[in-house]
């Protein structure tokens, strides 16, 4: 990509023919986010079909549509589909691939992007979103938690709140690095960035899985203190949790146990493009960022006082989390042929998603602002050199349009075999051999699917945990 930048900087004029041909034939894949290979492994997932999911994301692992630079990509969806498949050993090897290459991938993303503005961030390499890398470890503890390894499973459940207490700290650092990158680039522009706040530090569901071992353990005292940090979850972070926290419990009655059901449902949000427009006014010293609101109208997204020196209009993108809705309405629990309750949600991972994305999409922004006036600034005097009159210059003129177009497309990568929402549910039973079965309702009172768990022993002192999902 250097090569290309300084190939556009100053030779444009006479190879747009070349540079197009170059995006066509070797260059789409790298600035635009390909997700159509994912359509056969979602739908192996939503029918329960586990162990072709994991086939199917081998195949296209074999056929390069994760690549070099996505690597990580490839490492959450196979965990993922290992564990819903069952193998859990497997997946913590996959998963723990994914959250090793996140941290040095993450630096190494910011490295570069500091030292070119106009890379997109479509050709670096992915290093995962935090909502991603906080449940990589979630899911590692329920792996070790089904293989009876609770002391590794404890570590992973304190390795995801460690992640969450390091957010602000890792972007701050990531900013400090594009600021000093941008004031040394002269193709840069001179815009502040501005870091969101992380309002998210709490995860209850990573509380809940501790709670739970902790009481397995025996160790009441520090049952309790996550019980109280799990209720905190709930009272400080509205933005996250604006439902109900469910009614769970660390200690059983005398005499009983307690069972405790983790249900998974739907799949996790994806990345959609949200385009906006650039417009500069000369004389007011103002660049303006424009959008189309639910009217169809032109609405101003946001101003800088930043003087460009010239009136333009550039067209960019940015990406945005969107929810994925799921049939599940309720998850009924049965032992023995008896209802003994519903499960309750403790995370919808989509507004998880939403609020971790906050630090980096303010990240994004600034960064594609200015990438986007670099380069409309950079087209506009390519045109002015091609604009020879007549058919031809105006050829050379649209070719330039649609080369810095094509460049700015909206990094929309993302893991797509999460699950979308977590419910969990505590019932007190009586120590001895039951048969279970978790029902996943739609909202009609439909069946959408059962998991049957025959013979399932409850220990008087020990883990009873039984997870079950539907990913429709």
């Amino acid at each position: 990509m250097v090569e290309h930048r300084h190939f556009c900087r100053n030779n444009l004029s006479l190879f747009i023919p070349a540079i197009i041909a170059l995006l066509i034939i070797g260059g789409c894949g790298s600035v635009r986010t390909r997700t159509g290979f994912y359509e056969p492994i979602t739908k192996s997932l939503q029918i329960g079909d586990y162990a072709a999911a994991v086939a199917e994301i081998e195949a296209a692992n074999e056929k390069g549509k994760y690549g070099d630079k996505d690597r990580l990509l490839y490492f959450i969806d196979a965990g993922m589909a290992q564990h819903y498949a069952g193998d859990y050993e497997q997946s913590n090897v996959d998963l723990t691939e994914a959250e090793y290459a996140s941290e040095d991938l993450f630096r190494k993303s910011i490295t570069r992007a500091a030292a070119s503005i106009l890379l997109n961030d479509n050709v670096l390499e992915y290093s995962g979103e935090d909502y991603e890398i906080l449940y990589t470890n979630l899911i590692k503890a329920l792996n070790y938690s089904s293989l009876g390894q609770f002391d590794d499973a404890f570590v992973e459940v304190k390795r995801a709140n460690l992640k969450l207490e390091l957010l602000e700290q890792k972007y701050g650092y990531a900013v400090t690095e594009l600021q000093r990158g941008a004031e040394s680039d002269t193709s840069a522009v001179g815009i502040e960035y501005e870091l969101d706040d992380v309002r998210f530090h709490n995860d209850a569901f990573a509380r809940y899985l501790s709670m739970r071992l902790y009481a397995a353990d025996g160790a009441w005292d520090d049952a309790r203190i996550d019980y109280d940090y799990l209720v905190k979850a709930f009272r400080t972070q509205p933005e996250v949790y604006d439902f109900a926290m469910p009614e769970v419990s660390y200690l059983p009655s005398e005499g009983r146990s307690i069972l405790s059901i983790v249900g998974l449902a739907g799949l996790s949000p994806v990345k959609h493009a949200f385009d906006l427009r650039i417009r500069t006014d000369k004389d007011l010293g103002l660049v303006q960022v424009l959008f189309t609101d639910s009217e169809g109208k032109e609405s101003e997204y946001s101003h800088f006082p930043i003087n460009i020196g010239a009136d333009f209009y550039f067209k960019f993108s940015i990406p945005r989390i969107v929810e994925r809705p799921s049939r599940v309405r309720e998850i009924r629990v049965y032992a023995d042929g008896l209802k003994i309750g519903r499960l309750q949600l403790i995370e919808d991972v989509y507004k998880v998603s939403k609020e971790v994305f906050r630090a980096r999409r303010s990240m994004i922004y600034f960064r594609s602002i200015a990438r986007a006036i670099a380069k409309g600034v950079l087209a506009h005097k390519a045109k002015k050199k091609v604009d020879t009159g007549g058919l031809g210059g105006w050829l050379k003129k649209a070719a330039v349009d649609v080369v810095t177009d094509f460049t700015e497309a909206a990094d929309l990568r993302c893991s797509r075999l999460l699950p979308g929402r977590i419910y969990v549910g505590d019932f007190e039973l009586e120590p001895g051999v039951y048969d279970l079965r978790i029902e996943f309702i739609d909202s009609n009172g439909g069946l959408i699917s059962a998991t049957d768990v025959p013979q399932y022993k409850v220990v008087e002192r020990g883990l009873n945990l039984v997870e079950a999902f539907s990913l429709k």
